[in-house]
């Protein structure tokens, strides 16, 4: 397997903006920091469990309807841990993110494997795959994966034009993002009003630290949903990642027992009202 890389740096004669601009973000410079936090722990094995069961039921059917398997692509992929996973299925998966240092652990998992993977890896800004994916109906995608995507891109309103563009006319979208929603919960508990307040008056939700995974711009369910239904999405299936776990602020009980933890977590992530409070929300839809 070998990794591709794209340009992706500035003309360096443009102007520097006097006001700091949004950008899209990489996470090359903490992948380590990246992997740790996300998926160092309990929290990681939860957001996985729910994924897995959501996209690899589906993407079974989807595969045994066409009597094939996929073309799977992965935008804005980091450690690609579900793509690998549908490649080792059997699945032709097109692998992309804009680190390439996210992008060499995900490539040294995939190699970890002991069978050989179809994946082809890019490293780009998403915009940039155009220019190497082709625009024939041979080069669409019967899947599309965008996971923690959105919410750090400058414009995520423009990635649904790229996903219109590459996925098949029978094809699957699989979005996960992080849900404001579940920030404004978390502090309600907590008891920090002032921020809450200061969100009122209009300001962002603000990082603490360059290493923090909290986005600053979240894309709320309600955003998203119109998004989906101006181009023309069915929504299949919807759920919460962490609709508890992160809520609690004792571990007690069951909270002690993982497994027990991830059943849970399984159980009420598909259940209204508990899967709208997850840490993040997973919406699979098709055209």
């Amino acid at each position: 397997m070998t990794i591709k890389h794209q340009d992706s740096q500035p003309d360096s004669n443009l102007p520097i903006p006097l006001e700091e601009t949004r950008t899209d973000r990489s996470f090359d410079a903490i992948a380590d920091h990246f992997e740790k936090k996300v998926y160092g722990g309990l929290k990681g094995e939860i957001r996985l469990a729910v994924l897995r069961r959501d996209i690899f039921e589906y993407s079974a059917q989807m595969s045994e309807a066409l009597g094939r398997p996929l073309r799977i692509l992965d935008v804005g992929a980091g450690l690609a841990q579900i793509a690998i996973e549908l490649a080792a299925q059997g699945h032709s998966v097109v692998i992309n993110d804009i680190s390439a240092n996210m992008l060499e652990k995900a490539k040294a998992s995939a190699e970890k494997i002991d069978k050989k993977l179809d994946i082809t890896w890019y490293v780009c800004p998403y915009q940039a795959l155009e220019e190497t994916l082709g625009k024939e109906e041979n080069d669409k995608f019967d899947l599309i994966i965008s996971h923690a995507l959105l919410e750090w891109l400058a414009e995520p309103t423009a990635v649904m034009d790229f996903f219109d563009q590459y996925l098949t006319d029978d094809g699957a979208l699989s979005l996960c993002f992080y849900n404001p929603a579940s920030f404004d919960y978390r502090n309600l508990i907590m008891g920090n009003f002032n921020l809450l307040d200061s969100l009122l008056d209009g300001n962002d939700y603000k990082a603490d630290n360059k290493k923090s995974l909290t986005p600053n711009h979240p894309v709320a369910k309600e955003e998203v949903e119109s998004w989906l239904k101006a181009h023309d999405y069915q929504t299949v299936r919807s759920s919460g990642l962490r609709v508890f776990h992160d809520y609690a602020p004792l571990k007690r009980g069951g909270h002690n027992d993982p497994d027990a933890v991830i059943r849970m977590e399984l159980r009420y992530s598909q259940l209204e009202p508990y899967k709208w409070l997850g840490r993040y929300l997973h919406i699979l839809a098709k055209r």
